[in-house]
């Protein structure tokens, strides 16, 4: 996984449209970029519809959010218009930037190991640093006994690290 402060490595993936989106892209912006298992299964549903209820926060912001998913642009594209998602979706069928950024790799699931998806979360400062990150990400958390979102927790993240960037 890479750490606060690393430069994140650049990328050029298709959309659900078939075009080109490269970080650098984005160059002069924040960026979340969250890596997810597979479109329509329940979890990733959750957390893109997450993603995608939260995002005029994340643009009033000047951030654009991403995921990245191993599913072809043809699944991504269902995805999207199945649940009515706003977020953009990239495919990394051959799972490069999955790897860069330590979102692909062992993994248990009742006792058996094998390789997959680690549900990781990225923000990417304007200069295209890490500026935080989560790993083994729960799409849903319970807190004091109240249900916590992934994507209202990066929000709020972002809203520190921006006031801290402000301010530097």
């Amino acid at each position: 996984m890479l750490e606060k402060g690393q430069v994140a490595p650049d990328f050029t993936l298709l959309d659900s449209d078939g075009k080109e989106v490269s970080l650098s892209d984005h160059k002069g912006q924040w960026v979340v970029l969250y890596f997810y298992p597979r479109d329509n299964t329940s979890g990733c549903t959750k957390e893109a519809c997450d993603f995608t209820e939260t995002l005029p926060q994340f643009q009033e912001l000047g951030c654009t959010v991403l995921g990245v998913s191993p599913d072809s642009v043809k699944s991504h594209k269902k995805f999207q218009e199945k649940h009515g998602l706003k977020v953009r979706l990239l495919s990394d069928p051959e799972r490069e930037v999955l790897k860069a950024y330590g979102a692909w790799g062992k993994k248990k699931n009742y006792g058996k190991e094998y390789e997959g998806v680690i549900r990781s979360t990225y923000i990417i400062d304007p200069d295209g640093k890490v500026a935080w990150n989560w790993k083994n990400v729960r799409v849903r958390t319970k807190r004091k006994g109240q249900e916590v979102r992934h994507a209202d927790a990066v929000l709020e993240k972002l809203k520190e690290l921006e006031t801290g960037w402000q301010k530097s």
